[in-house]
Order: C-alpha cells, then sequence, then structure tokens
C-alpha cells in the first residue's frame, strides 16, 4: 500500500490529534507526519473551538483524504483487520462504537472549560457545575466499562478505539488537578504510561508555539 500522511496540529493543544495519531499508530499502519503550524488560521479556529468542523487530524492514504476522527479509525480498521482496534465481540463493538461515538459528539462543557494543554498544570482549579457533569458522566463510562470488561483497558485486555478517544481527558485531568476515585485514577494513570503517550508528551512539551487563548486560567 501506499506511504500515508497524518496531518496533525499541536501536540500540546489539540485533543483531536492525539486521538488520530494514537488510532493510527494501534492499526500498525506506516505513516509520516505533517504538522500545521498553530498560527494557521484554519488551525487556530480548530484549537479555539471555534470552527464549525474539525478537519485536522486528516488521513491521506491510498488517494483518500480522511479528515474525521472516527471515520479514520473505520477505514483503518477496515484495512488492517489484524490490528483487532475493536473487541471482536459483536455486543461489546457496538459498546466501543457507542462509547467512542459519545466522546467524538459530546462532553462540550469540558472541552471548553478544561481545554487540552500538556505543558500546563492548573492545581486548586475550580471546576464549574457543567463541566463537572461531563466529568462524572465519563467517570461513569470508565467504572461501567471496567466492571464489565475486566481492564485493565476498557473493554478488556487490549487498547481500543475507545482508549485512544478518552486518553486526551487524562490529561486534563492531571492539567486541571482533577480529584478521582483510586479505580479511575489507576486507569487514567496507566493510558498516560503508555508508550505512545510518554512519546506524544515529550514531543508536546518540546514545542515553542503558545496559544495565548489557551494559557490563560479559566
Amino acid at each position: 500500500m501506499a506511504e500515508a500522511t497524518l496531518i496533525i496540529s499541536s501536540r500540546n493543544y489539540s485533543s483531536w490529534s492525539l486521538r488520530g495519531w494514537l488510532i493510527t499508530r494501534m492499526s500498525g499502519l506506516a505513516f509520516r507526519e505533517q504538522v500545521t503550524a498553530t498560527d494557521d488560521a484554519a488551525t487556530r479556529q480548530e484549537l479555539l473551538l471555534l470552527s464549525s468542523s474539525i478537519l485536522v487530524p486528516r488521513l491521506i492514504h491510498d488517494g483518500l483524504s480522511i479528515w474525521d476522527t472516527l471515520a479514520i479509525a473505520e477505514y483503518l480498521n477496515e484495512i488492517r483487520p489484524k490490528a483487532r482496534m475493536y473487541p471482536a465481540d459483536r455486543p461489546a463493538r457496538a459498546h466501543c462504537r457507542a462509547i467512542a461515538g459519545e466522546m467524538h459528539s459530546g462532553f462540550g462543557a469540558l472541552r471548553a472549560s478544561l481545554p487540552m494543554n500538556l505543558r500546563a498544570h492548573r492545581p486548586g482549579f475550580h471546576v464549574w457545575s457543567a463541566a463537572q457533569t461531563d466529568i462524572d458522566r465519563i467517570l461513569d463510562i470508565w467504572r461501567a466499562c471496567l466492571k464489565q470488561y475486566g481492564g485493565p483497558f476498557l473493554f478488556g485486555a487490549r487498547f481500543s478505539v475507545a482508549d485512544a478517544m478518552y486518553a486526551p481527558v487524562t490529561t486534563r485531568f492531571r492539567t486541571y488537578d482533577v480529584k478521582l476515585d483510586a479505580e479511575c485514577a489507576a486507569y487514567s494513570a496507566m493510558i498516560q504510561d503508555l508508550p505512545d503517550m510518554r512519546a506524544w508528551k515529550e514531543a508536546a512539551l518540546a514545542e515553542q508555539e503558545q496559544v495565548e487563548e489557551l494559557e490563560v486560567e479559566f
């Protein structure tokens, strides 16, 4: 197959780029990265949640351009079935898609109030009620999945698309000092300690670009 290109934006600020990158890494498809600058107008709009749609990450492969994160996951799942990106069991696979889809389309208050910023740490950050409702729902999802499928990942022994979709949330919880119960804290710490997550964070910390609006204390 032709070499793939994954277009991403800031590793420090872009939760969607992290999701797309983790999903593509999970598939085992060889790809090169192309990073858009944060001063690019479209990139800045997306990072500030001012764009009507999210066009990055974008996977370029075999003459196709795929820009929706879940569309990227479904495409890679089709061409790389041995990667087992979703659970093998059909009910679990449907559940995984529902959980991933909920993150894809929901939790707007969390995104707006606790933007991803790997370089920042805000101890004692005050979480407003709307964002807390999102946090509570996410933790309910984690606890239910870990109980039903036995962990350590949301759908059992293997990292799945669902884990990739929620991985940026674990960084938000650390940045904004969100208090977690022991089970959710252990899951969050495990995700952040994955080799791919450590590599992403190391690259994020090395970035020099800043988006001033995302550096203020909300």
